[in-house]
């Protein structure tokens, strides 16, 4: 378009857009409404003057279209589409005055304003909508946003069956929602039932809100299946069948959307092939983005409209747990629709927040959630090795193993010097047996000893490994140093050979495995609620990630179900972290950009290529990983090559890479092939190259090959060196911080609440302790910022005095923060549980009547121990709690009166003085 103005170019490009999108364009003097049911008529006639295009649907006038050069800011051009849409002639047919659509356009930017809106306001959209989508919204009497506008006030929340915090979520989106906020993130901790929440609140949008179709995303297949599960057996509240009952859903395996859908279910990776036209083989839908740093994932993905998949196919997206490459990599791809952006995470980084407007409807942390029993916390079990922490030396003239990393096969090598190397290399290069087996003996050893005392079946374990032959070590190892069978101890991976579902299925549900190991398909997502231990084996350096990883802890889990796979379990208060690699004090970031593509393993430079990271970085690496590739290979695997590629051999493929990067191909190529050399004619050039240089990379059984014979080199097999334990114990600093925050939260309390100021101007005299006041206390704990709990606070000071603490199990009662604020102001030398403090001072109080000539009755004994354990529970005993059990099964109020005669209410004032002050 080289002789058009400005305005003839935004004209060129916006007549496109109508007709990629199903309108026909025409002239106002050639003006034929009947030829189709979209008709956008160019320069129509108004009171007001013409309008750039107006928009017929089935022959009636609906809206407007103001055109306005590229680079025109169009937030006030509204005005003039407003002018044209209340001064259509009134003669003509039209759907309502005044026309209730408008767009504003350069072409390059679109603004939509449907005025039927409440306070209705312009939003920026990808492209038009179709023709369909305006005739079906010109018959409806009201717009989803102003059916979003009444949700919270016209359809209650029904909260039978919610958590505070998914209460919480759901109303804070949807009054977001009804102030049509165009983005909304939510924060739940992980395990606190961010996709059931989500459940309930696309229940509600479908139902009430009227939508036709919600977009759920998850990042990886495995999410997805579950995703799909939760909707599968979520029973409506308010109507009492189960979703798939009322509602649609499909989780996509194909590239159709079925309009019959309600909820659709994928991958941002299909979704993007999608759009873009394209088939995606399945395994590329299998690795989590929390694999990839962004600088690995290259630049933003592109799309151009899609006439399948119009911008108005949903109306809101969903974007579950995805990594925060997503918020720019396929920045594209979220905003293609025209939809309500709302977003899940239990860990936003700055990114996230960005995108989502800072809307942050709702904030549940996962120290709020273990102070509410929705999560529990950890504790973090380090192990440190001489070989983990320094690495290791073999000596020359010693014999080693070397092993094949493709076929695993091992052969004796001499060595003829010292073979050095570093922690770093470990497990990919060099594999040192007994450092593994180190890590395995310590654990297995300290297991019922210090990591969970007085168990005596091993706690579902999480193993994290560096790569698939990593976890092939570790899996032989714990089986023999656990003296186990298969079934004991299983990888699940993606190459695991059973699948990974039914692995995953039997970690979750049966007696075993007792322990799983695995690189990354557990990491992220995946629910495994009786898991209580995670030992990690391989470092991670995003924070994200490490939430992520650690997340698969948290899941509470009733003591039923997790003593039906694990017998001697009990409750579940916390779960373990034991930290084999110093992963805990690694400095972790949020981003960590690659300076170069050299930083990528092969494996995973091969499959981002196939994702679609197709920059010259990302091209120009692969070709030189390849070419190194080849000068390796014998004619036997170039054969193979051939043959898995179709005919296209390793070298033809290296050199459509270099040609992809360089300009005098991308200029040869379009003077040969487009006759012309311009700037247009050179990008699609390079495009074109681009596209036929990765097309070969897109085959699954291509990349596998090539990474299997990559893999040829060899892993050295260190089955000389000893290792030794350098440290293990449980890490003191989480405790110590806990122990602070609850001294700090003492002294700023101390004068606030009622259980403090007495326990504080001990002895109590004129006022006593209640049970409402030490609730309040324990409650004020629990609350931010100081998210504790009495578990947490024993459990620390466990940790920090062991010599000083007595009763040491997991289960508190309410009345044991007493001991705790007693133990914390130095007012006791030993923190014991309060019931046993009132059991020695009853002890002691029974011998001192003895002393005074004071003799019980058996009877009286019994009614005196009842007594004793109703304060310990509860910090105080009133007449009114004779009417309750147990006193009411032997006689209540009466019998004590008759046991105690008139003494009896002295009785009970002295017990509750001595047995608490």
């Amino acid at each position: 378009m080289p002789n058009l103005t400005p305005e003839q170019k935004a004209r060129e490009i916006i007549d496109q857009m109508l007709v990629d999108a199903g309108w026909i364009v025409q002239n106002n003097a050639h003006i034929n409404l009947g030829v189709g049911l979209g008709i956008a008529v160019r320069e129509f006639q108004t009171s007001a003057g013409p309008a750039d295009y107006v928009l017929f649907v089935d022959r009636k006038a609906v809206g407007v279209i103001e055109a306005k050069k590229v680079g025109t800011t169009l937030r006030g051009v509204f005005e003039q589409s407003a002018k044209y849409m209340a001064h259509f002639p009134e003669n003509i047919p039209h759907v309502e005055m005044p026309l209730p659509f408008s767009y504003e356009s350069t072409g390059i930017e679109t603004l939509f304003v449907n005025r039927r809106d409440p306070d209705y306001r312009s939003r920026r959209v990808f492209h038009f909508h179709q023709p369909e989508t305006l005739f079906e919204w010109s018959q409806k009497t009201r717009t989803l946003r102003s059916k979003l506008q009444v949700i919270p006030e016209k359809f209650p929340l029904i909260t039978d069956h919610l958590w505070d915090a998914q209460i919480e979520a759901i109303t804070s989106l949807e009054q977001s929602l009804s102030a049509s906020r165009p983005r909304a993130l939510i924060q739940m901790a992980t395990g606190s039932g961010k996709t059931f929440t989500a459940v309930n609140f696309i229940y509600r949008l479908i139902k009430h809100g009227g939508a036709k179709r919600v977009l759920f995303l998850v990042d990886r297949n495995n999410l997805g299946k579950q995703t799909l599960a939760e909707f599968q057996k979520f029973i409506t509240p308010d109507d009492g069948r189960k979703f798939p009952e009322l509602y649609n859903i499909t989780r996509l395996t194909g590239n159709a959307i079925d309009p019959v859908n309600k909820v659709v279910i994928t991958t941002i990776q299909r979704l993007y092939s999608m759009l873009r036209g394209e088939e995606i083989e399945e395994d590329l839908e299998e690795p989590s983005f929390f694999e990839f740093s962004p600088g690995e994932l290259g630049d933003p993905r592109t799309v151009d409209y899609n006439s399948g998949i119009p911008i108005e196919s949903f109306d809101f997206i969903i974007t579950d747990e995805c990594h925060r490459s997503i918020y720019n990599l396929w920045r594209q791809v979220l905003e293609y629709f025209d939809a309500f952006l709302i977003g899940l995470t239990a860990t936003p980084s700055k990114t996230t927040l960005g995108f989502f407007n800072q809307n942050l409807v709702t904030e549940y942390t996962h120290e709020r959630a273990v102070a509410d029993g929705v999560n529990v916390g950890y504790e973090v079990y380090r192990i440190r090795t001489q070989i983990g922490q320094e690495g290791g030396l073999i000596e020359a003239s010693h014999y080693i193993d070397k092993r094949d990393k493709k076929t695993r096969e091992e052969v004796w090598e001499e060595l003829e010097e010292d073979f050095e190397y570093s922690a770093s290399q470990l497990d990919r290069d060099v594999v040192a047996y007994d450092h593994i087996r180190t890590v395995i003996k310590t654990f297995r050893n300290r297991l019922f000893t210090e990591i969970f005392p007085g168990r005596t079946e091993v706690p579902k374990t999480l193993v994290f490994a560096k790569d698939d032959s990593h976890a092939e070590d570790i899996v032989e190892i714990i089986r023999e140093e656990f003296g186990k069978g298969n079934e004991f101890c299983k990888k699940i991976t993606y190459k695991s050979g059973e699948k990974p579902e039914d692995l995953i299925a039997s970690f979750r549900n049966d007696f075993n495995p007792r322990i799983a190991v695995s690189v990354d398909m557990i990491s992220t997502g995946t629910d495994i609620k009786p898991l209580e231990c995670l030992l990690f084996m391989r470092m991670i350096r995003s924070q994200g990630y490490f939430e992520q990883m650690k997340g698969r802890g948290t899941r509470v889990i009733s003591e039923t179900d997790l003593t039906a796979v694990t017998p001697d379990a009990g409750q579940k208060t916390h779960f373990v972290l034991v930290d084999a690699v110093g992963v805990c004090e690694e400095d972790k970031t949020d981003t960590r950009p690659l300076e170069r593509k050299k930083n990528v393993p092969f494996d995973k430079l091969l499959q981002l290529v196939a994702l679609g990271v197709q920059d010259p970085n990302a091209l120009d690496s692969l070709a030189g990983r390849l070419a190194r590739l080849d000068r390796n290979l014998s004619p036997a695997d170039q054969e193979v090559i051939k043959v898995v590629s179709d005919g296209v051999s390793l070298k033809a493929m290296i050199h459509g890479l270099l040609d992809a990067t360089d300009l005098d191909t991308h200029l040869e190529f379009a003077e040969d092939n487009l006759d012309s050399n311009d700037e247009e004619a050179l990008e699609e050039a390079k495009q074109t190259l681009v596209k036929k240089a990765c097309a070969p990379f897109d085959n699954p059984q291509l990349r596998e090959t090539l990474i299997q014979l990559q893999k040829k080199s060899e892993q050295v097999l260190d089955k000389i060196s000893q290792d030794i334990l350098l440290e293990a114990g449980f890490s003191t600093d989480e405790a110590e911080e806990k122990v602070h925050t609850f001294r700090q939260f003492i002294e700023e309390n101390k004068d606030e609440l009622t259980a403090l100021q007495i326990i504080y101007n001990q002895p109590y005299g004129t006022r006593d302790l209640t049970y409402q006041a030490v609730k309040e206390l324990a409650q004020a704990i629990e609350r931010p910022p100081y998210n504790l709990t009495t578990e947490v606070l024993w459990q620390a000071y466990q940790r920090l005095e062991g010599s000083k603490v007595r009763g040491a199990g997991p289960k508190r009662l309410l009345t044991d923060i007493i001991s705790l604020v007693r133990f914390a102001i130095e007012q006791r030398e030993i923190l014991e549980p309060f019931p046993f403090t009132v059991e020695d001072k009853y002890q002691n109080w029974l011998i001192e009547q003895l002393d005074a000539g004071r003799e019980f009755t058996e009877e009286q004994l019994i009614w005196l121990e009842m007594i004793k354990d109703h304060i310990a529970g509860s910090v105080s005993i009133e007449i009114a709690d004779f009417e309750e059990v147990p006193f009411n099964q032997k006689g209540g109020i009466f019998r004590i009166a008759e046991l105690f005669s008139e003494n009896y209410s002295n009785l009970i004032e002295e017990l509750n003085r001595v047995l608490v002050n």
